[in-house]
């Protein structure tokens, strides 16, 4: 059984870093860990290719080779993974669906010849005894969320990996808040299940002996949902596996709370993590309130973010404009705390309402729907109807870009940023793409780029004042200039009605 696992293109947003992934060469931020560990559920005389439509085009030879096709990922992938199935069926080939974008939104794919929704370790099996038998169902589903200790090692075989940025890995699933606006929740539930720390090392074992030397993103929407097993299990585990092979800087998402816990920031740092998403939102009271947003609530926000970046943990964050408590003065507020707070890469967006969320079921019973799934939180686009004015949320959101990303504001925050920042102790040793990296941006930053004497001066700040950061200050430099791409293109499209 031959059987293609396709994963759909991401468009160019916050976390596609496709801007600045050209930098050093590559062509996608992240592999398709879904898919690569889906691979690794499939019977052992099943021969499975994936084709990442991120890395290079779906050819007409891989649907006249597979038999089965499997199309898996995000809400925001919707565009492309239309395609994908139409291509499929076109070439008379039956269609698999399944990961969020399908459990979300499976009436969007009547199309599709078998959708296996919710989590893979459940339904998985139980479509390919159907499939094996010759009875194969249209639907699988479950509500039950099972154990990660049975979820096996993803397929890195499968992929190049030189094609990409970063490795993932997931060491969790579930969150135990409940902000009204976020799906998590509904895909993973509340009470976070998490692998054993000798699986995340056989994970992390098997990209390393692939040859991995770079970044591993852990994908967990919320890393520290589950505090004791992150703290007496995981971060020992990979202290001691970083005093063993050294050099490989971890990355992933928590919640602010994660300020309360000098004792676990330390622990993560030591472990190898530099860096931490932090879902902030606003710094309006009542816009948190709103969402349900308790874990930022009652809490100097700036404070936090400061004292984790003083335990030498980066901190990225996602805001949001929109709330129906908004009003005309949240845009400067916006700007002012992202400024003041020194997050360099700050994702703000209009307020969204996914499908499975509170938020989707009051917009939908207020009939304040706008006929899309909300999946992106960045961009003129929403799917909801707010309660201020459609033209002066767009010029609030074109405000808070101009002030925050174009090169002056955009190079302040950076140099704020440094001076906050700790040196992180797991340094990944110097690479050629680094250095061609570097030389690129020297091209079209600092010759070429409008932004040159921005570059410049923080390059020279850097240099004399906190030169241990110099290669985290050309990062910074080069990940301003995708935002910046990312933005302009969102907001050249000059209209908050959502796309067909």
């Amino acid at each position: 059984m031959n059987v293609a696992l396709i994963y759909p293109e991401f468009p160019a947003t916050y976390w596609s870093f496709k801007h600045a992934i050209r930098f050093l060469g590559k062509r996608s931020a992240f592999p398709p860990l879904g898919l690569l560990t889906v691979a690794a559920m499939l019977p052992d005389d099943w021969n499975p290719r994936l084709i990442d439509l991120n890395v290079r085009r779906l050819r007409r030879s891989d649907l006249q080779w597979a038999d089965l096709v499997f199309v898996g990922g995000m809400v925001v992938q919707q565009k492309s993974a239309k395609q994908v199935v139409a291509r499929a069926k076109a070439a008379g080939i039956p269609v698999v669906g399944g990961g969020p974008l399908f459990t979300c939104e499976p009436e969007s794919f009547p199309e599709v010849d078998h959708l296996v929704l919710n989590e893979a370790e459940i339904t998985l099996p139980r479509f390919l005894a159907d499939w094996k038998a010759g009875v194969p169902r249209s639907l699988y589903a479950c509500r039950e969320f099972p154990a990660l200790t049975q979820t096996p090692v993803p397929r890195w075989d499968l992929i190049r990996m030189k094609d990409y940025s970063s490795m993932s890995l997931q060491f969790s699933r579930g969150c135990p808040f409940d902000c009204d606006f976020c799906n998590v929740t509904a895909l993973f539930g509340h009470r976070p299940r998490v692998k054993s720390g000798t699986q995340v090392l056989a994970e992390l074992d098997a990209i390393y002996d692939a040859g991995w030397r770079g970044s591993v993103f852990f994908v967990d929407d919320n890393l520290i949902g589950n505090k004791r097993h992150l703290r007496n299990e995981l971060l020992p585990a990979l202290e001691s596996w970083q005093s063993r092979k050294g050099g490989i800087p971890f990355y992933t998402e928590a919640s602010i709370n994660l300020a309360d816990d000098p004792e676990l920031m330390e622990s993560m740092v030591r472990a190898g993590f530099d860096t931490v998403f932090v879902g902030i939102e606003t710094p309006s009271a009542e816009g948190l309130a709103e969402c349900n947003k308790g874990q930022n609530r009652n809490r100097d926000l700036l404070s936090c973010v400061r004292t984790i970046q003083r335990a030498g943990l980066q901190v990225q964050g996602g805001f949001i404009v929109g709330f129906d408590s908004d009003g005309p003065d949240i845009f400067q507020r916006q700007i002012d705390f992202i400024q003041q707070s020194g997050i360099v890469m700050a994702m703000v967006g209009l307020l969204q309402a996914p499908v499975g969320t509170r938020l989707y079921e009051r917009m939908r019973l207020e009939n304040r729907l706008r006929g899309f799934s909300g999946g992106d939180k960045t961009g003129l686009c929403t799917n909801i109807v707010p309660r201020m004015n459609l033209n002066a949320l767009q010029d609030g959101y074109r405000r808070i870009f101009e002030n925050i990303y174009l090169p002056k504001p955009y190079y302040d925050r950076v140099r704020r940023f440094l001076r906050e920042y700790r040196q992180p102790l797991v340094r990944q040793p110097l690479q050629l793409a680094h250095l061609k990296a570097f030389v690129r941006s020297v091209l079209w930053l600092g010759i070429l780029g409008r932004e040159r004497f921005q570059y410049w001066r923080l390059l020279g700040w850097t240099f004399f004042r906190r030169r241990e950061l110099f290669s985290t200050a050309v990062t910074l430099a080069i990940l301003g200039f995708h935002f910046r791409k990312v933005y302009e293109s969102q907001l050249s499209r000059g209209s908050l009605e959502p796309e067909e």
